[in-house]
């Protein structure tokens, strides 16, 4: 790749990446949640006994300590509550709420909306022909940094 295709793809991936952070923030807001927020309550939901903030973290390929943060973010929209583990009194288990998983589908919704809007119409062997561009992508770039960047839906 020569250095002006190499600066176009670099200035397309930087713009995008902008673009769709910002039109999924406000998005997301429109439903009381913060970009990141959305995929925690998505994973909070389908998981009917909840999982523990070590659980999510990895989950989510984030530090326990971030995850702490980010529950506590969310901790006034009554999306989830906190349960002791059974035998092990120093842990708490974070469970969705009916109103957790009844965002769910309007989560969903903004996800289908943003890709829809983002790509626009495209044919389905176009699009697979991208998602297949995209995934290797990601691939080669998480074999040069290692797993600790897989959060944020």
């Amino acid at each position: 790749m020569d250095l002006s295709e190499a600066m176009r793809v670099n200035r397309a991936l930087n713009k995008m990446s902008k673009l769709y952070r910002e039109a999924k923030t406000r998005r997301l807001a429109a439903l009381g949640l913060h970009p990141g927020q959305d995929v925690l309550l998505w994973l909070l939901a389908g998981e009917a006994e909840g999982m523990t903030i070590s659980r999510l973290a990895a989950r989510l390929g984030i530090e326990p300590p971030t995850a702490t943060r980010s529950v506590a973010r969310l901790e006034g929209g009554g999306w989830f509550r906190r349960e002791p583990v059974p035998g092990d009194r120093r842990q708490v288990r974070i469970v969705a709420t009916e109103a957790g998983r009844a965002l769910v589908p309007e989560i969903e919704r903004v996800w289908a909306e943003l890709a829809e809007d983002a790509l626009g119409p495209v044919p389905a062997a176009g699009l697979d022909a991208f998602l297949n561009t995209l995934e290797e992508a990601n691939d080669r770039l998480r074999a040069l940094i290692g797993d600790e960047v897989l959060a944020d839906g």
